[in-house]
């Protein structure tokens, strides 16, 4: 089942325009986007195949780690982490 994956960490400096499009760069290819500019934290939405809420939050937080270590950004800690399958996703 597919998974859409929200995450945010937070950290203690406001991003640069520039971080946030390496960090949507290193996102897309999960379909991702990223979202920050401006702010003290840094998120991402990205599609994960899992067969549970919890093993889909697993896999987007590896990626997210994976894509910020590639964006170059500071490894802030999650402060949210959250996914909807696809079928809930219709149902609403």
């Amino acid at each position: 089942m597919k998974w859409s994956v929200s995450l945010q960490a937070e950290g203690d400096r406001v991003l640069t325009q520039a971080e946030i499009v390496e960090l949507a760069d290193a996102v897309a290819p999960s379909s991702g986007i990223a979202s920050g500019i401006g702010s003290t934290r840094y998120g991402a939405q990205l599609l994960v195949e899992a067969a549970s809420r919890d093993e889909a939050i697993e896999k987007g937080r590896a990626e997210f780690a994976r894509a910020v270590r590639k964006a170059g950004l500071p490894a802030y800690p999650v402060v949210e982490a959250d996914a909807i399958s696809e079928a809930e996703d219709d149902a609403r």
